[in-house]
């Protein structure tokens, strides 16, 4: 059963008290039977008044803890700072209310700490996995089609002429899955990114959209090479991921993705023009999940606006951290 706020028992266990005592100091007292009408009166008034007193100091007491409970439970880990309003800084009218800030404060601190420490080695084991396997895919997996290759034009030379199309075809075949294991093995590990920086490495994902009734274009307006490289990965993930959820998912006929400088901060803008997605689709494959936690760990924001049939709009915000001198 759920009990009452401690603010309601305390008013009711106050006034009870106090109609109480004034009955039983009457009654010492020798107050006269005949007046019970008068007794039950004084007592009323009593604990009227002592009502009204608690609930003039109670409120002030109370009312600041009840607003910081209020914020506690609005907590959104997901969010920068945790989405927590600034008047929350361990300062308070009362002191029960300070106590409970500070408390709440350092837990928080606590939370996202181990939160960004976690996050950040899940994450840079993903990127030390991802560089692994497209270090395998290009050196071993690619080394042994090209034995393949080279095996089959040895076979050519000395095949019967009714065979030279079949090896012909697997060649082809052969050709295809190198060209396919690359394309793998870059968006594993973007080897353009680390080669030629971050500007040409998002003109490759939208170069690489040759696909019928889609068209893509890339803007970058300031240059964003002497960023921090962490920056540059978060960059390039979200354009990523965001360029791969309208191809997939939406069927847009346009995606726009625009680089630039604003201030402080560089921002990432991806448009498309497709299906978009409702709040109940976010978390069903989107990668929506990865991007904030990129941007949360970059000390940036990321902002994404859809609507089913309006589009969809991903605009990240990080800051423009330079990275070491080489």
């Amino acid at each position: 059963m759920k009990r009452r706020p401690i603010f309601t028992e305390v008013l009711l266990l106050n006034a009870v008290m106090v109609a109480l005592a004034t009955a039983g100091a009457a009654l010492v007292t020798g107050f006269s039977t005949d007046h019970v009408e008068m007794l039950i009166l004084i007592a009323g008034v009593a604990a009227a008044i002592t009502c009204l007193l608690n609930v003039a100091i109670l409120r002030r007491r109370f009312t600041p803890l009840e607003a910081v409970i209020t914020e506690m439970e609005k907590v959104d880990l997901s969010q920068p700072g945790a989405n927590l309003p600034v008047w929350i800084d361990g300062v308070a009218e009362t002191e029960e209310a300070e106590r409970l800030e500070l408390a709440f404060l350092r837990m928080m601190r606590r939370l996202e700490a181990e939160r960004r420490r976690s996050s950040n080695a899940a994450l840079t084991a993903q990127e030390e996995e991802r560089a692994r396997v497209a270090r395998d895919l290009h050196d071993q997996v690619n080394q042994s089609l090209t034995g393949v290759l080279l095996r089959l034009e040895a076979t050519r030379s000395e095949a019967p002429p009714q065979l030279a199309g079949e090896i012909e075809e697997t060649s082809r075949l052969a050709h295809q899955a190198m060209d396919e294991l690359l394309t793998v093995a870059r968006q594993l590990r973007p080897s353009a990114l680390d080669d030629l920086g971050l500007r040409a490495a998002i003109a490759g994902l939208t170069e690489q959209l040759d696909l019928p009734g889609l068209s893509a274009s890339f803007t970058c307006e300031d240059d964003p090479s002497g960023l921090d490289p962490d920056l540059q990965l978060v960059i390039y993930r979200v354009s990523q991921e965001a360029i791969g959820n309208a191809v997939r998912h939406s069927g847009a006929s346009r995606i726009d993705v625009n680089l630039s400088r604003k201030g402080d901060r560089f921002e990432l803008v991806v448009a498309d023009d497709g299906s978009g997605f409702t709040f109940d689709q976010a978390n069903s494959g989107l990668g929506l999940g990865g991007m904030r936690e990129r941007a949360i760990l970059a000390g940036g924001e990321i902002d994404i606006e859809s609507r089913p049939d309006r589009g969809t709009t991903v605009r990240l915000a990080v800051p423009a951290r330079e990275g070491a001198a080489a």
